[in-house]
C-alpha cells in the first residue's frame, strides 16, 4: 500500500506531520517498494494534415523493418518507440477544414434529428473519469496562443468534450497553463470554502427551480434538460475535486515561468516542457493540446498561409515546400518531447515514457481529405507494439484505437465513439 502523508489542519494552513510511527509509518520505510507509477494519457493534435507523400511510411514495408520518411526524419533516434498506423478514419467526419473537433470523438454531427451539429465524449475525458480520480486536475485541455481556426481545428473550446457532447474549455498558450499549474492561491482557506459552499447553494436552488419546471415539459424538452442536468452534475464534480484539494498546496515548478509573448515554434517547445512538468509533479494524468499551425509557420519565416498551405497539390512550388518544412518542424519538436519523457524518472525508478500513452495526429490528412488520418503512438503506458508501420484494413475507425488505448491503461469501456472493436493487431 502506498504510503500516505498525514497533515494538522487550520482554518488557513495545511502542515505536513514528520513520519511518525503511530500514524503507520515504520522505521526503514526508505528500503521499502516505492509505488507503483500512474498510467497517463497525452493527445497532442494539429490541424491541416501532413505532406502524404513525403509523412507516411510505405504501405509496402508494413512492419518494424520499414524506411523512415521524410516528414518523420527526425525522430529517427526513437523510431523502435513509436508505430505510425495507416488505414484508419472517422467515417462521419465530413468538415475537411475540422482538424480535431470530432477526432477524439467519433461522433456523426448530424445525429440528433433537427440539429446541424451534435458532438459525444471524447476519449481523454473517458480517460480522465478512471485515472482523474487521484489527481488536482482531472484532465488539463491546452490550446495554441492563436485562433484555432487559423490552424485547421473547427469548433469546440479545446480537443476535449463531455459527457454530453459539450465543449470542455481549456488553456490559452504556456503562461496561462504555467499559473493554472503552479501558481499559489493566497485566498484564505475560509474564505474558498465559503466561495464553493456559495457556488453550491446557488447549484441547489437552480436544481429544485429545474425540477419544479421538468414536470410541464413536453418530451422533446426534458431530453434537452437532461443534457442541462449532466451539465450541473459535471459542476458538481468540478466543485467536489476543487473542495478535495483546499489547502493542499500547489507543486512546486520544475521549470521556469514562460515569456507572456512566445508563439508559433517556441511555443510548442515550451508547452511539451509544461506537459511532462504537470505529469513529473502528478498534477494531472490525461492532457490534450490543441496545437498551433499558423504561427508555427510565421515563427519559421513561411508566408504561405496553412489553408493555402494544405493545398499544395494545386500548385506544388512554394505551397509543397512549406507543408514539407512543418512536418519536418513538427516532428523535431515532438522528438525533443519523447527525450524529455524518457529522461524523467520516476520514484520506483522507471521512466514518464514507460508508463504514458501519447497519441499525436490529425481528422485531416491533407486538403479537404479525411481518411488515413495520420496517427503516431509513442510511450509504454497502454501496452501496444512499438517501432512499427502498422496497416490496418481500409476504413478501419480511429476509435478502434482510442478504444485499444483506453483498454490498455486500464480503463473499462467496451466501446469509444463508432468503433467495432480494439485494432487486435496493435497490441503487444
Amino acid at each position: 500500500m502506498p504510503l500516505r502523508r498525514h497533515f494538522l489542519q487550520s482554518s488557513s494552513a495545511l502542515i505536513a506531520l514528520p513520519m511518525l510511527e503511530s500514524l503507520g509509518f515504520r522505521r526503514f520505510a526508505s528500503a521499502a517498494a516505492p509505488a507503483k507509477a500512474p498510467k497517463r494519457l497525452i493527445f497532442l493534435g494539429f490541424g491541416w494534415g501532413i505532406t502524404t507523400e513525403t509523412w507516411f511510411p510505405d504501405l509496402n514495408q508494413p512492419g518494424q523493418g520499414y524506411t523512415l520518411p521524410e516528414g518523420l526524419k527526425p525522430l529517427a533516434r526513437h523510431k523502435p518507440d513509436f508505430t505510425i498506423v495507416q488505414g484508419l478514419w472517422n467515417k462521419y467526419s465530413n468538415e475537411g477544414h475540422w482538424g480535431s473537433t470530432m477526432w477524439l470523438t467519433g461522433a456523426n454531427r448530424f445525429a440528433e434529428p433537427g440539429q446541424t451539429f451534435h458532438n459525444s465524449i471524447s476519449a481523454d475525458q473517458v480517460a480522465a473519469a478512471k485515472l482523474g480520480l487521484e489527481t488536482r486536475f482531472a484532465s488539463l485541455q491546452l490550446n495554441g496562443a492563436e485562433n484555432a481556426e487559423a490552424s485547421g481545428h473547427g469548433p469546440g473550446l479545446s480537443m476535449a468534450w463531455d459527457i454530453s457532447g459539450k465543449p470542455v474549455g481549456g488553456l490559452k498558450g504556456p503562461l496561462e497553463a504555467y499559473h493554472r499549474l503552479f501558481s499559489k492561491d493566497n485566498t484564505p482557506i475560509a474564505q474558498q470554502r465559503a466561495m464553493l459552499a456559495q457556488k453550491r447553494s446557488v447549484l441547489d436552488t437552480v436544481l429544485d427551480n429545474a425540477r419544479s419546471l421538468q414536470r410541464r415539459l413536453s418530451r422533446a424538452d426534458q431530453n434537452k434538460l437532461a443534457e442541462y442536468f449532466q451539465g450541473v452534475r459535471d459542476i458538481e464534480t468540478r466543485l467536489s475535486k476543487d473542495e478535495q484539494w483546499i489547502g493542499v498546496p500547489q507543486p512546486k515548478a520544475p521549470i521556469p515561468e514562460p515569456q507572456a509573448s512566445l508563439a508559433g515554434r517556441e511555443e510548442i517547445r515550451i508547452m511539451y516542457d509544461i506537459i511532462v512538468a504537470a505529469l513529473q509533479t502528478d498534477s494531472t494524468r490525461v492532457l490534450t493540446y490543441r496545437q498551433p499551425v499558423s504561427t508555427l509557420l510565421t515563427s519559421l519565416g513561411i508566408k504561405v498561409a496553412p489553408h493555402d498551405m494544405s493545398h499544395y497539390h494545386s500548385t506544388m512550388g512554394e505551397k509543397l515546400a512549406a507543408s514539407k518544412q512543418r512536418d519536418q518542424v513538427q516532428s523535431e519538436l515532438l522528438a525533443g518531447l519523447i527525450d524529455k519523457l524518457k529522461s524523467t524518472p520516476e520514484a520506483d525508478g522507471s521512466r514518464l515514457f514507460d508508463h504514458v500513452a501519447l497519441a499525436y495526429g490529425s481528422n485531416i490528412r491533407t486538403e479537404h481529405n479525411l481518411d488515413n488520418c495520420p496517427t503516431l503512438l509513442t510511450g509504454g503506458g497502454a501496452g501496444i507494439k512499438l517501432g512499427h508501420n502498422l496497416v490496418a484494413p481500409k476504413d478501419t475507425p480511429l476509435c478502434n484505437v482510442w478504444l485499444t488505448l483506453l483498454q490498455g491503461l486500464g480503463v473499462k469501456t467496451e466501446r469509444h465513439g463508432d468503433s467495432s472493436g480494439p485494432l487486435k493487431a496493435l497490441v503487444a
